[in-house]
């Protein structure tokens, strides 16, 4: 995989945004360092018992610094939230800041407390904390979703008392005394939740291993940790692609088409779609696990590209997304680069171009042969456009892909249009296939690539048909392009084309044979490989496909988005009733 070449034009930031800025990276920082402390006295029992002295009698450490991992975990989800820019969090640390610095401030009238120099730098750095916060005020505009403070309440009530309700159980199968109610073990359990150290004098019937303590007080931990994700997550997609912007973008598609072969997947009815301000281009983009994922080039106007990239990335930092791109071409991901956005190659996008298509040399004496074994038993091929395929025939098409999918839900994002049969999409080409019988065995679907090209869509065939079906419905369509005006055919995407392609050949370095194995290993769940191989057998031109993102740290989570969009990672979903009804989820 390799890294994308383009040129970044960063402007300077006006000086008046330079303290804000700082002030809020501090912040930041200052969180980082107070959550590794906590965490390193958490299982440092010396140094933690050293921080702990200072929180007693007369001494006291500075915001945050208890050396617990409770605390730890709290000052780490902080510093997260506010690397983020989320208001909420920042309200939330200027409260309890500032209620520290004040009483902290208040304890330094008495001489007992003030003569020690340990609650000077607490004080100190406390306050520099409060000031930092105060400076930085203005960096913190992330909007957080009006429903997390009822859904954080909910989560807080219903997993304490599941939480409650199973360290009840553990109590009561460890209990080594006698005469314990289950009012007494469920007590027991809930202050256990809600207090690191409870006061156990009331349960003098109950007795249990050091380890359930231990596991109740994780359970209290986790349930704290959740709420706090509730609480501060980020917004969700709201408004989807209505009426009016599929209208407006077809429009764009109609002119500007035929740039790029992924342009009318921007047509997905589980996206949403920002403007520029001309509304000469826009970009469509889903917004999944607080990461804001387009696809593809921006729609319409090149030279009003920037304008909609500019939209698209205020509005993922208004709502803290974080901003990633899929599948952009090298025009494109030029574009993004200028704003800001780095790049690394994702694979290869096969097109083949139909006037200098050949079945003819040795080269493609394999797919030649494998053709014309097809073509031998019967196998036959019919092109339409889906406008010209009465109702009844369509459905009964609609019905059969779904029959043939290989798995339970619909995959694609990207690369993908997410139905079939529609009435808005007419201009789509069907390609069928049936056996020397008249069964149907296969199926494909394109989208319209501009006014003289495709791209593949849907792929779908009977798990009993001849392995070459595939192979010899897209030669066909190729051979017969010219019935619907094609001149540009694109084919599947092939991730990685370059590891497999230069990987297994001599000389290639032990990090590229590396990547290969392991990617060749992986290609036996996900078909990377097959694909490779698959789309190599017609000789296509290769585009490199690249994917967009602001920093090195966010691709985990942008890649666990990716593979939710594209159907390949599912999510367990809450009951209808409790679900969050909105169409962005």
């Amino acid at each position: 995989m390799g890294t994308g070449s383009f040129a970044v034009d960063r402007k300077a930031p006006p000086r008046r945004r330079v303290l804000p800025a700082r002030a809020a990276t501090l912040t930041v920082w200052y969180l980082r360092a107070v959550a590794a402390v906590n965490l390193l006295g958490a299982v440092w029992v010396s140094l933690g018992a050293d921080i702990r002295r200072h929180n007693d009698q007369d001494y006291f450490t500075p915001y945050l610094l208890t050396a617990g991992f409770t605390s730890g975990a709290f000052a780490l989800f902080l510093a997260v939230t506010m690397r983020r820019r989320k208001r909420a969090a920042w309200i939330l640390n200027l409260v309890l800041c500032g209620l520290f610095f004040a009483a902290l401030a208040v304890s330094m009238v008495w001489p007992d407390i003030h003569r020690h120099a340990q609650n000077w730098v607490s004080l100190v750095l406390t306050g520099l904390f409060l000031a930092a916060l105060v400076a930085g005020r203005s960096e913190f505009r992330a909007k957080g979703d009006r429903a997390n403070p009822w859904h954080a309440g909910l989560t807080a009530v219903v997993g304490l008392v599941v939480a409650a309700l199973i360290g009840t159980g553990l109590v009561a199968a460890t209990n080594s005394e006698h005469g314990a109610t289950y009012g007494d073990t469920f007590g027991y359990a809930l202050i256990r939740l809600v207090s690191l150290v409870p006061n156990d004098t009331s349960f003098t019937s109950i007795s249990t291993p050091g380890w359930v303590d231990v596991l109740v007080n994780v359970m209290s931990t986790a349930l704290f940790l959740l709420v706090l994700f509730v609480a501060f997550r980020s917004p969700r997609g709201q408004e989807l692609l209505c009426a009016a912007d599929e209208e407006r973008l077809r429009g764009l598609l109609g002119t500007y088409g035929g740039r790029d072969s992924l342009g009318y997947f921007a047509l997905r009815r589980d996206k949403s779609v920002i403007w520029s301000p001309s509304g000469k281009s826009a970009i469509a983009y889903r917004v999944l696990g607080g990461v804001t994922l387009a696809a593809g080039d921006p729609i319409g106007d090149p030279e009003a590209w920037p304008g909609a990239i500019d939209a698209w990335l205020a509005e993922a930092k208004r709502h803290a997304w974080v901003p990633a791109v899929m599948g952009a071409s090298q025009e494109a991901g030029t574009v993004y680069a200028r704003h800001g956005l780095d790049a690394l190659e994702l694979g290869d996008e096969a097109i083949v171009e139909t006037a200098d298509f050949t079945l003819d040399g040795r080269a493609m004496r394999t797919v030649r042969q494998a053709y014309n074994r097809v073509a031998r038993a019967g196998c036959t091929v019919r092109i339409r456009r889906h406008r010209e395929i009465p109702q009844a025939e369509l459905d009964a098409l609609v019905e059969r892909a779904d029959r043939w999918r290989d798995s339970g839900s619909e995959r694609g994002f990207s690369m993908a249009l997410g139905r079939l049969g529609d009435p808005m999409d007419g201009d789509c080409v069907m390609v069928e296939c049936k056996d020397g019988q008249g069964v149907p065995r296969a199926l494909l679907s394109f989208v319209p690539w501009g006014p003289h090209g495709l791209s593949l869509d849907l792929m779908r065939r009977d798990r009993g048909a001849d392995n070459g079906l595939i192979e010899f419905m897209v030669i066909d369509l190729i051979q017969r392009a010219g019935e619907v005006g094609v001149e540009q055919i694109s084919l599947n995407f092939a991730m990685f084309r370059s590891v497999f392609e230069r990987g297994s050949k001599l000389g290639a370095g032990p990090v590229l044979r590396l990547w290969h194995s392991l990617l060749t290993f992986f290609s036996r769940w996900w078909q990377i490989e097959s694909l490779y191989r698959a789309n190599a057998k017609f000789r296509p031109i290769w585009e490199p496909r690249y994917v967009l993102f602001g920093k090195s740290s966010e691709l985990p989570r942008i890649g666990l988005a990716g593979a939710r969009a594209e159907g390949f990672l599912g999510v367990p979903r809450l009951p209808a009733p409790l679900r969050r009804r909105r169409s962005g989820v």
